[in-house]
């Protein structure tokens, strides 16, 4: 369960979500009729309206773009979670809050140790922000010195956390690009309907053939738009969450340390 909840294994989660869209395109196959508008916009389940289609049902652009989307999804429910445990985190008070308090280096140690185990290279930024603080305190007796260190910690964290999203970057420019590359193939299928030789021209069926080529970029797009949006909004929690750190940190160890105790 921890896992696929507290802390979700990335490549678990990969193959439920390709398994998930895998799932999402059988269920619309079988709910609507081949040929039908929602199936031609939706799958390009459209063997009776585009008969020189390249591509054979299922195999379509606009399928492979739903498995993309599921994938950016299942990456958006890793953040989420992780950001959620992070926030969950800010809320246990790990640090003294009452602001009578003063912490002598005395007190360091039974700190130290109950956030000792909760964070890895990966996550727990408030865990690590305040061991590295404790340590850089007993080592330089300090408290400048431990600021800068934290300030410099939340740097380097920052980075790492905005590199945590290259994969769900990819996917938000991928997928339209997909969805441009299936209209330029719907548009040449288009001009594959034009005999020069011909008195009269199938111009209904050029027309429909070139309507149909713009589905991929108008699914294309609304699943670009969804994943940016989610993107943004898990992106934010868990930027909050760091921010929530530092200034937990700050409030309740640093501004509480006193360097001449013993």
């Amino acid at each position: 369960m921890n896992r696929l909840w507290n802390q979700p294994n990335r490549l678990l989660i990969l193959g439920l979500s390709l398994l998930a869209g895998v799932l999402f395109i059988g269920l619309l196959s079988l709910l609507l009729p081949a040929g039908g508008p929602a199936a031609v916009v939706i799958l390009d389940h459209n063997a009776i309206l585009a008969p020189n289609s390249p591509f054979v049902y299922p195999f379509t652009v606009q399928n492979l773009m739903h498995l993309l989307f599921f994938v950016g999804l299942g990456e958006v429910y890793c953040r989420w979670r992780i950001a959620e445990r992070e926030q969950a985190m800010n809320r246990e008070g790990l640090l003294p809050e009452d602001y009578r308090v003063i912490l002598q280096e005395h007190d360091l140690p039974a700190i130290r140790a109950r956030v000792a185990d909760r964070y890895d290279a990966e996550h727990g930024f408030l865990p690590s922000l305040i061991d590295l603080c404790i340590l850089q305190f007993r080592a330089s007796r300090s408290v400048d010195q431990t600021v800068s260190v934290m300030n410099s910690s939340l740097e380097l964290i920052d980075h790492r956390l905005d590199l945590r999203y290259a994969m769900l970057r990819y996917l938000v420019w991928v997928i339209p690009t997909i969805g441009f590359i299936g209209t330029v193939i719907g548009i040449s299928l288009a001009m594959n309907l034009i005999d020069p030789a011909a008195d009269e021209q199938p111009l209904g069926e050029i027309a429909k053939a070139l309507g149909i080529s713009f589905y991929t970029t108008l699914v294309a797009l609304v699943e670009s738009a969804i994943l940016v949006l989610l993107m943004n909004l898990v992106q934010a929690r868990e930027e909050s969450a760091l921010n929530r750190a530092g200034h937990y940190t700050l409030t309740n160890l640093i501004n509480r340390l006193y360097a001449g105790g013993r």
